[in-house]
């Protein structure tokens, strides 16, 4: 009796000691967390891939005498055609802004041929690489310049886009928590329908998201991983989806064993027991796909793998141990008014998710046909996706330096106001002036800092920034001085296009590896080859499906005038890891029932039966987590949430619900081969009942 008393005493003091050791991480990572977003950074070259031209000339450029170089227009405005008065105030501001601050080069006007428009390109190496130093610079700039009656004056150029960008990135992290939070709490008072329950699972997301932010933190200071305002702000999403998906599935066990076991502690341990394994494979096919990340080129992207896989395994260990000890330690009342007392049952009622899925087993072969043909008809939509995303289109809202580019393009057709970036060896900068002039589509080229052994040419193309015409110029001058001169061609539109290209190479190496590790898993997991095969095929699709609806409504819905070159791979890795989730919750208990000695049909409907409800509340959920990233004023996060969240909404209540339990339902036993279930005899077909009323 002594030993029984002491053993409880032991099970009562584990929930505490486990709350204690949450606490004291807390107080030693706080500080750790607050630091997470002074650790982003959203430069041009911290996305940059290592290899590319242009990645050299930003480094190249750092090392120059006054450091990187901050460039501005500064653009003059009138309908009709500027005065004389109006180019004394624009002579007089640039003044301003020359005594103010450390110039390159004495400002030079160039009028357009109408004379409406007159720009003052303006450089600085002042701000060098503080991105608080280059937003205070452009700020003060705009602080000086500025027009009235009928004279308009807007301050664009690289360095104005660059700061414009970093205020929206600044804004995001606190922007994305506070909304995230508001719809995930929405969502559980309506699944949970419980005055306190929510807030457990809440609190705990939370928690989980301090240690992520400080586990991030710690990773980017050891081992210099990137970490971007992008990949920063998944990582918020996934630990808050991610981690409710799971306590959504938790407590819908938790809430099952309750009624079998007196005593919480024995029904939580039979819980984790239960679906302790599902939680493990599915966090761990997200944290494998995302870790196929570090295979890319680009340096955001290599930078998202780690930075996401530290948001889901502490999304993973803390609803798996602080969320099982506080619901022990709350017990039972927590549930309240629905309360499960031991030994009830839970009120009789028909099921949605058993009615769809009966209805889907009367003709499994139609139902699977019909979902396919659907799936199929969807993907096409990707034929009417745009081409990449340029630079000026990147905002939802335009913000100044948009607009002053745009105002540049239509006054200065003959000649780009962005100049591109040539660095070459000192000892062949002449030549390489030369060519550079020689080349089709140079408006202009003129040398500029030296040191180092490297000079600086500034190149002006004749087309428009990010046009194809540019584009042909900007492959012109690396054909004819990569290879002869040793010279490197950057600048804004070169890194536009070292991304894109990056991004096409990255897809080639990392949709393979996603689809392997997921395989390995999910093999090791269901002991088959076939279930594996059919969820991985089953994503896929939805995939495709997700970025057809994508391709229908971007431009002619919403008003987007390209596709980001990331959004196809970053959607990828997201849709097969996530998706894949929701396929070992119903697989899982698919194989648990088979074990139990089911028919493969009862197996298939009594896991989507038992599952349906929880695997679509989870869907809901981190559908709404990643909808949360469309409010936000990026086109490029816009389009990620928006095809995420509708293919999760695809996976969760057609894939899953319909494609994957009629396959099961087809396959029968060869669903698990060549597993032993697949060469187990089948039990005799029982006759089918009609469904209660």
């Amino acid at each position: 009796m002594r030993a029984v008393h002491t053993r409880t005493r032991r099970r009562r003091a584990v929930p505490w000691v486990v709350v204690g050791l949450w606490v004291a991480a807390l107080v030693l990572v706080g500080p750790l967390a607050g630091k997470f977003g002074g650790a982003q950074q959203n430069g041009a070259v911290d996305y940059l891939p290592d290899s590319a031209d242009s990645t050299q000339v930003a480094r190249i450029q750092d090392e120059l005498p006054g450091g990187e170089s901050t460039d501005l227009v500064l653009v003059f405005h009138r309908d009709g055609g500027l005065t004389a008065a109006d180019r004394e105030v624009a002579a007089g501001q640039v003044a301003e802004v020359e005594k103010g601050y450390e110039l390159s080069d004495d400002p030079r006007g160039i009028l357009s041929e109408d004379g409406s428009t007159l720009m003052y390109p303006v450089s600085s190496t002042q701000p060098g690489q503080d991105e608080e130093a280059m937003v205070a610079f452009v700020d003060g700039v705009r602080g000086i310049t500025g027009g009235s009656g009928g004279l308009s004056v807007e301050v664009g150029g690289p360095g104005a886009l660059d700061a414009d960008m970093d205020k929206v990135f600044e804004t995001i992290d606190g922007t994305l928590l506070m909304a995230t939070l508001g719809v995930v709490t929405v969502l559980l008072v309506l699944i949970y329908r419980s005055p306190f329950l929510w807030l457990v699972p809440l609190a705990v997301a939370g928690v989980a998201a301090t240690v992520a932010m400080a586990a991030g933190y710690g990773v980017h200071e050891l081992f210099d991983v990137t970490i971007t305002g992008q990949s920063g702000g998944i990582m918020t999403v996934l630990v808050l989806g991610a981690g409710t998906d799971y306590a959504l599935l938790l407590v819908s066990r938790y809430r099952e064993e309750l009624r079998r076991h007196e005593r919480p502690y024995d029904a939580m341990h039979a819980t984790l027991r239960g679906c302790g394994p599902a939680i493990l494979a599915s966090s761990g096919t997200v944290a494998a796909g995302l870790l196929c990340l570090l295979a890319a080129d680009l340096n955001s992207s290599s930078g998202m793998g780690p930075v996401g896989m530290i948001g889901v395994l502490s999304a993973l260990v803390a609803m798996t141990t602080l969320l099982p000890a506080v619901l022990v330690l709350l017990g039972r009342r927590v549930f309240w008014p629905l309360v499960p007392a031991f030994g009830s049952t839970p009120k009789a009622r028909r099921s949605l998710f058993a009615a769809m899925g009966t209805s889907a087993a009367r003709r499994p072969a139609a139902v699977l046909a019909g979902g396919a043909v659907l799936l199929g008809t969807l993907a096409l939509g990707t034929l009417n996706l745009s081409g990449d995303l340029r630079q000026e289109d990147s905002f939802t809202d335009r913000p100044e330096s948009i607009s002053a580019m745009r105002t540049l393009a239509e006054e200065y057709p003959e000649r780009s106001s962005r100049p591109l970036t040539v660095m070459a060896p000192t000892d062949r900068a002449d030549a390489v002036l030369a060519e550079a002039r020689g080349t089709d589509g140079v408006a202009e080229a003129a040398a500029g800092r030296s040191g180092g052994g490297w000079t600086e040419i500034s190149v002006f193309a004749t087309a428009a920034p990010e046009s194809p015409g540019e584009t042909r110029t900007i492959e012109a001058l690396r054909d004819v001085l990569d290879d002869d001169h040793g010279a490197y061609v950057g600048g804004p539109s070169a890194q536009r296009l070292d991304l894109a290209d990056s991004e096409a190479r990255d897809r080639s190496v990392i949709v393979p590896l996603v689809l392997a590790a997921v395989f390995v898993i999910l093999v090791a997991l269901l002991r088959s080859l076939v279930a594996p095969l059919l969820l991985l095929g089953a994503v896929v699709a939805v995939w495709g499906a997700a970025l057809g609806i994508g391709g229908l409504v971007f431009e002619p819905l919403f008003g987007f005038a390209g596709t980001d070159p990331g959004l196809g791979l970053l959607s990828f890795v997201f849709l097969v890891a996530l998706g894949v989730d929701y396929g070992i919750f119903l697989m899982h208990r698919m194989r648990e029932e088979s074990l139990n000695g089911a028919d493969p049909e009862a197996a298939a409907l009594t896991a989507l039966r038992t599952t349906g409800g929880v695997i679509a509340s989870a869907g809901i959920v981190l559908a709404a987590t990643f909808a949360v990233l469309t409010t936000l004023p990026l086109v490029a996060l816009v389009e990620l949430g928006f095809v995420i969240a509708v293919g999760v909404l695809l996976d969760t209540f057609l894939v899953r619900t319909y494609l994957v339990t009629t396959a099961s339902v087809l396959l029968r036993r060869w669903m698990w081969w060549p597993g032993r279930l697949s060469r187990a005899p089948e039990p005799a077909p029982r006759e089918r009942q009609p469904e209660p009323v």
